[in-house]
């Protein structure tokens, strides 16, 4: 009912940039939070940075100062500005959104896309 479709990662050198987008379509009423979580080998999926519909932010510790989320609204889109890339930033990127359905307005249900490499060398 829902697909998110992230892109734009890849393969950088540390001190690069990247910019991730993701972009959401279905049977959508409604998008409240929208956000980036990464996993790295080996490693639990941790929280990068989510914007609420009016643009409140909150970003993990790591990604302060350096990562930029940003929404457009009426694409239904997110976008993760990534600057001064580090080795340690290589994870899957994946998105993810809470999402209220045309069939069911009063819920919102947590939907993820499938994922995008970024890998930091140094």
């Amino acid at each position: 009912q829902v697909q998110l479709v992230e892109s734009g990662g890849g393969l950088v050198h540390a001190g690069g940039s990247l910019r991730l987008s993701c972009a959401a379509s279905g049977s959508i009423r409604r998008i409240n939070a929208m956000g980036w979580y990464r996993q790295a080998p080996g490693k639990q999926r941790e929280l990068v940075a989510t914007c609420t519909s009016d643009g409140s932010t909150n970003y993990a510790d790591s990604a302060k100062g350096r990562f930029t989320i940003s929404r457009d609204n009426a694409k239904n889109a997110v976008y993760l500005q990534m600057n001064s890339l580090k080795p340690e930033d290589t994870a899957v990127y994946s998105c993810n959104a809470l999402v209220s359905l045309l069939s069911a307005p009063m819920s919102f249900v947590p939907y993820w896309g499938q994922g995008t490499q970024v890998t930091v060398s140094s």
